[in-house]
């Protein structure tokens, strides 16, 4: 049985950062956005028919195969909260990971925006996500979505039981892991570090 802890919010609100934590302190398995993201872009180019269709069967796979597995995964997101597909995309994930007895735990992250900008241009981000690399490019992408979508629920909007929201404005990192896993009383994995961190 396999749990699913869904990290969301909007660029560079920290999800990244919060999920490598979690990763650490639950030995769970991490999937970020943009795991998909570069990979899809490296082969397909960005944002062209093709990379998006990769970019999700990649998702989709990695899913399937956690479930089947029995494999507990974070994985980050982005959502626009006023499309009516994104809360069935994530409904979809919410039925997968329970139908077969896990966990489905879905955590919200907001932060003033200017924090935001001031995240969004962080070496280690930078690092992790190439295409965050044209750093006044991002920073345009990041303001005209914020702009276009809404990037966080509205108060008293709760999606799933398992529905936790933080606002992470002043928050570090490892305190908003520590307040997830004390939150729903989550335990850690028996795992070799191998196993949910390889290569990291």
């Amino acid at each position: 049985m396999a749990n699913l802890i869904v990290i969301c919010g909007p660029q560079a609100v920290g999800k990244m950062t919060v999920a490598e934590k979690l990763r650490d302190r639950l030995r769970y398995n991490l999937m970020t956005n943009h795991d998909s993201i570069e990979v899809s872009d490296r082969i397909f180019g960005f944002n062209t028919p093709a990379q998006r269709e990769f970019n999700g069967s990649f998702r989709e796979k990695a899913f399937e195969l956690a479930v089947k597995h029995d494999v507990d995964l974070i994985f980050t997101y982005v959502c626009a909260f006023e499309m009516p597909s994104e809360k069935e995309y994530l409904k979809q994930l919410h039925d997968l990971f329970t139908d077969s007895g896990g966990g489905f735990y879905f955590i919200e992250l907001s932060a003033d925006l200017e924090v935001r900008l001031e995240r969004n241009v962080t070496p280690h981000r930078l690092e992790r996500k190439a295409s965050k690399r044209d750093t006044a490019w991002s920073r345009e992408n990041l303001l005209k979505d914020t702009e276009k979508h809404r990037l966080n629920s509205d108060e008293g909007e709760v999606w799933f039981e398992h529905h936790l929201k933080i606002d992470n404005t002043y928050l570090s990192p490892e305190e908003v892991a520590d307040r997830i896993i004390e939150t729903f009383g989550l335990t850690a994995d028996e795992k070799d570090e191998k196993e949910y961190r390889y290569g990291v």
